[in-house]
């Protein structure tokens, strides 16, 4: 099941994410694990749900997907959520390559004009029967703006969830999710949606 929101601001989604914590939790799980997204789009809404007086010491925070830098790198998605949260109790965990995961309670992706989703860019074939559930993949052509090796949780770590949210901007990114969504795609973002049983929330 796929529900499409538009025109949502970073507001609206963090209030989404702080809902999605706060039942999670009523449930009685502890701790709760998240997978939460780098890049420009995600961090200003993560910084809005980080003022939130949720309970982090329940929380276990992981990057989906990182650059293979040292932590204090400008690039580094992991130092930026250790930053961000710093003043919670909430616990940033580094991803390595072969480590296991929990099962999340929430995986959040964003999505790039070509279809990657996490890190699994489409040079690097994901495949949903990886039985890793951390890999170190280098993307092909690396993006100029971060040039860098990547660790990313795979397409069955990031299903090993009991929800999936999507936040993305623009048309061209809606072309390639409304193609994904319809099946006539084979992008990487086409084979999680087609491969996902939990439900699937999309802000775009």
């Amino acid at each position: 099941m796929t529900a499409i929101i538009p025109d949502a601001s970073d507001k609206a989604i963090a209030d989404w994410l702080e809902l999605r914590i706060r039942m999670t939790l009523a449930r009685g799980a502890d701790p709760v694990a998240l997978a939460v997204p780098g890049g420009s789009t995600p961090f200003p809404i993560l910084a809005l749900l980080a003022q939130r007086s949720l309970p982090w010491g329940q929380l276990a925070i992981y990057p989906t997907d990182d650059r293979i830098v040292p932590l204090d790198h400008a690039a580094s998605n992991t130092g930026k959520l250790i930053a961000l949260f710093a003043h919670t109790d909430a616990k940033v965990v580094e991803l390595a390559e072969g480590m296991a995961v929990p099962h999340f309670a929430l995986v959040w992706l964003g999505m790039g004009a070509d279809g990657h989703v996490a890190s699994l860019f489409p040079n690097t074939d994901p495949r949903v029967d990886d039985p890793a559930a951390v890999r170190r993949l280098t993307p092909d052509p690396l993006p100029p703006e971060a040039p860098f090796d990547r660790v990313t949780l795979t397409i069955p770590a990031l299903l090993a969830s009991d929800e999936l949210l999507l936040v993305m901007r623009g048309a061209d990114k809606r072309a390639v999710l409304d193609a994904a969504l319809a099946g006539v795609s084979d992008l990487p973002v086409a084979r999680l949606l087609r491969a996902a049983g939990q439900p699937v929330s999309c802000f775009i």
